[in-house]
């Protein structure tokens, strides 16, 4: 028996705000946050859900939020350094909380974390230096 991953499941306060968030970032959610669970196929098989506390209670009454840090990340690649700066500003002019400023890392990416609405960090990244160039 061979397991795989299939799903990333992320647990929100507000699912439309959610939504209007992972929208931004180019996932296309319905734009209608009525639903008690959406998801998207990120490819290869994956898909990403959103559930509302509400839903997960529904069949796991005792759930509560993990406590200490974060639960999770997602990180989503940019077509260049420029776009980790415009994608950033643009998040973050819409309300959004930055946590860290884009910045050339050590590894070899242009690279910053926005918060989701639910706090979660969300990556965005593209390499300062093309592989062919990496000679």
């Amino acid at each position: 028996m061979s397991l795989r991953p299939a799903v990333i499941e992320l647990v929100v306060s507000d699912l439309a705000a959610s939504i209007a968030f992972y929208r931004r970032l180019g996932l296309e959610l319905p734009e209608d946050g009525s639903a008690p669970h959406v998801e998207v196929e990120l490819g290869g098989g994956l898909r990403l859900a959103l559930d509302t506390v509400e839903t997960i209670r529904s069949f796991d009454p005792g759930w509560t939020p993990p406590t200490g840090g974060h639960r999770v990340a997602l990180a989503f690649a940019c077509d260049s350094p420029a776009d980790v700066d415009v994608n950033y500003r643009r998040l973050t002019d819409l309300g959004y909380a930055g946590h860290l400023a884009p910045f050339d890392a050590v590894w070899g990416q242009r690279y910053a974390v926005i918060h989701d609405p639910d706090g979660n960090p969300v990556d965005l990244f593209a390499a300062t230096v093309s592989p062919d160039s990496a000679g």
